[in-house]
């Protein structure tokens, strides 16, 4: 998952604090919350469209934060206050990445022309992990335009073992290839 960089720094304030003052369970289980919450694109146009004023979107968040940790609600409120709406979008994924790295794992996502059963997902995880020094956990996505092979993305990196990933690696070779000299 690609998360933007002010969404990470938001998140990884808020991940810091919250491990300072022994309440990380709460504000995750919040965040994890909010994650929810903003996948509704009725709840999501409303907080982040311009349609609604800043004290209707204000009285919203209240409502939707009614339940949260204090310091989950200070984070929402200064997002506000600055302008910062986007952020309640990408503030989950990039919370859960910081977790992630604290415990020294990466999500990544395999694409596959055909379902891969557990066992294959769980091997290649394996070798991903030996290769990055951390855990790697893999989702998968199935996606026929690959004919064969599979892509993988993790730890802002890709790997293309893919049948049109190698043809077009071919070709660019091929086009970089210099061309002999004429009349020689």
């Amino acid at each position: 998952m690609i998360v933007d960089p002010v969404s990470t720094r938001y998140a990884g304030a808020l991940f810091g604090l919250a491990q300072r003052t022994g309440v990380l369970d709460a504000v995750g289980r919040d965040v994890e919350q909010l994650g929810l919450q903003m996948a509704s694109p009725g709840v999501r146009d409303f907080l982040c469209g311009s349609q609604a004023s800043l004290a209707e979107r204000r009285a919203g968040l209240d409502k939707l934060s009614a339940d949260y940790h204090a310091l989950t609600k200070n984070l929402l409120s200064l997002l506000l206050d600055k302008r910062r709406e986007a952020v309640l979008v990408g503030l989950p994924d990039a919370f859960a990445q910081r977790r992630l790295q604290e415990q020294g794992a990466v999500e990544g996502e395999v694409a596959a022309a055909r379902p891969l059963d557990a066992a294959d997902l769980d091997a290649l995880a394996a070798s991903l992990g030996k290769l990055l020094g951390k855990q790697v956990l893999l989702k998968s996505r199935l996606a026929p335009d690959l004919l064969a092979g599979v892509q993988v993305t993790v730890d802002n990196r890709m790997l293309d073992t893919s049948v049109r990933g190698r043809l077009e690696g071919l070709r660019r070779k091929l086009l970089d290839a210099p061309l002999p000299a004429s009349g020689a």
